[in-house]
């Protein structure tokens, strides 16, 4: 068995189930995305929101970036399930809850959470204790990256076909990844079936984001180094898309924070926007 410190999420996928549930909560609709399912899973404490990083107003730019980055994805993969793509990877899931949100396009795919052990145990019994279940089309992959488990291989194990196409997501990951890293995942992903498609985030160097917003990229790049999870890459969209041609690549393309405030805040009169910092690699193979 885990170890206990080992058997529930870290601090930072808590922390983003929270703020897509403060999103819903405190933000004037209509809202990006409603997504509460993920506090129940976390059951934090009751104050949770007195949490300095729940702090409405210093927190406003990365709440908006992870509402937006997780539509984004839902959009993308409902558009890909139109075209005939059944199988959807989520690299590093933490509180994941799209099969739970939104069963009506869940069960028409095949949906692998890929996590490390501990933590897909843990979700595995929350999800179980709180009447959800683990339908047939949710696969919980256990990947142990420390230990130098492939994630490729634990998805074939997982019933994987990679004779067909899916959509691979990885959000807010890369920063905490060397460059060497995220090579190899690029070029593991360029492998898939045609017709399948990549969408990972990645930050922006602090000299390339918004100046109003480089405190708190600063006290959060500061906080993460302090939990032991350093920032420690960041690129340019010219670099990340280098990078993806080089895996091998059929198409890329970058997807800014502009155009995600173009789609999804045009028209709120309530300042909640999203500020450069992270964007979007999106790449097809």
């Amino acid at each position: 068995m885990p170890d206990k410190q080992n058997t529930v999420p870290d601090n930072t996928a808590v922390r983003v189930a929270l703020w897509r549930a403060l999103h819903v909560q405190i933000d004037s609709p209509p809202h990006v995305l409603e997504d509460e399912v993920g506090l129940r899973l976390a059951a934090p404490e009751d104050e949770w929101r007195q949490r300095p990083d729940m702090d409405p107003e210093s927190t406003s730019g990365f709440r908006a970036s992870i509402v937006a980055r997780a539509r984004f994805i839902e959009d993308l993969v409902t558009e890909q399930l139109g075209h005939g793509v059944t199988q959807y990877v989520i690299l590093g899931a933490g509180l994941d809850t799209f099969t739970q949100r939104r069963p009506e396009i869940a069960s028409r795919m095949r949906i692998f959470e890929v996590d490390q052990p501990g933590t897909q145990d843990w979700k595995r019994q929350r999800l179980i204790e709180l009447g959800f279940g683990i339908p047939e089309w949710l696969r919980l992959v256990p990947v142990d990256f420390e230990a130098g488990w492939s994630w490729w291989e634990q998805l074939k194990v997982a019933g994987f076909d990679e004779n067909r196409p899916a959509v691979v997501a990885s959000t807010g990951v890369t920063q905490y990844l060397t460059k060497d890293a995220i090579m190899a995942t690029l070029r593991q992903a360029a492998t898939l079936a045609p017709g399948s498609t990549l969408a990972m985030t990645f930050l922006l160097p602090l000299k390339n984001t918004e100046p109003e917003i480089r405190p708190e990229v600063e006290a959060a790049e500061k906080g993460a180094r302090a939990s032991g999870t350093p920032f420690i890459s960041f690129f340019t969209p010219p670099e990340m898309l280098e990078l993806a041609r080089e895996a091998g690549f059929r198409e890329v393309r970058h997807v800014s924070s502009a155009e995600l405030n173009q789609r999804y805040f045009t028209g709120r009169t309530d300042g909640f926007w999203l500020p450069s910092g992270e964007e979007f690699l999106i790449a097809t193979t």
